[in-house]
């Protein structure tokens, strides 16, 4: 008998025991990062980087991005998918007519060029899979960023400080 909600009525199917164990076998175990264990580290001018996860096998990197005051990153575009959601203070892009504030959520497609700009300082926790081209005003690539870039950024940090490198991180 099927018990269409919960599976097979007294317990897992041979065929989902059978998948689970695949599971156990091949699959990446659950993660949990303790938040004292990352550090910030800084990025571009007064915007600092708290890496979460380092996803090495999607290009997928995990971080908190803290502007601690007014400023931003400078125009760049994504050639993958971006979520954000905001933590703390403000954000917004120059070329549209929001403001991210605590609690807002931001879907971001790849291929759309613009300018990541706080007028007051946040902290805003951010998805980004794939590269991240930086441009100059006139449209000139200054330079693509990836999972490995931001990677090597944090090794370095760690390094030059005698800090530890979290590998718990990297997955």
């Amino acid at each position: 008998m099927q018990d269409l909600v919960n599976g097979p009525v007294g317990g897992m199917s041979d065929d989902e025991r059978r998948i689970l164990a695949r599971h156990n076998e091949f699959g990446i175990t659950d993660r949990y990062i303790d938040g004292e264990l990352s550090l910030f580290h800084p990025w571009v001018g007064d915007v600092w980087l708290k890496p979460l996860r380092f996803d090495v096998r999607n290009n997928v990197y995990v971080n908190i991005l803290w502007a601690k005051g007014p400023g931003g990153l400078g125009r760049h575009r994504h050639r993958g998918q971006v979520t954000a959601l905001t933590l703390e203070g403000s954000w917004r892009y120059e070329e549209y007519d929001w403001v991210a504030k605590p609690g807002d959520f931001v879907q971001e497609n790849p291929g759309v060029i613009h300018t990541l700009t706080s007028d007051t300082g946040t902290k805003t926790l951010f998805s980004v899979g794939g590269s991240l081209e930086f441009y100059d005003e006139n449209d000139n690539l200054e330079n693509i960023m990836d999972v490995f870039s931001f990677l090597d950024m944090y090794i370095r940090y760690c390094e030059g400080n005698n800090l530890k490198v979290n590998r718990d991180l990297i997955f």
